[in-house]
């Protein structure tokens, strides 16, 4: 089975995958970082008025394969 690795960006701090997931395909692992941005989405602090999110999949060699972005932004109403 293939292994992925999911890096995540915030903007400002990096977070590499050093363990990666053992996924049978690429659709798996589109699924599996869908996921993962929806949990960020979930735990979002309130007071947030812009926040950016990159997650890039990696295959074993090291090539990104698939890449998600998450934006957010808070505006009042004019």
């Amino acid at each position: 089975m293939p292994r992925y690795f999911i890096d995540l960006h915030d903007g400002a701090q990096p977070v590499r995958d050093e363990v990666g997931f053992d996924l049978p395909d690429l659709d798996a692992a589109r699924g599996k970082v869908t996921r993962i941005m929806s949990a960020i989405v979930r735990d979002m602090l309130p007071d947030v008025e812009r926040q950016d999110y990159v997650a890039c999949v990696r295959d074993v060699a090291g090539a990104v394969v698939y890449r998600a972005r998450l934006s957010l932004a808070v505006e009042a109403a004019e």
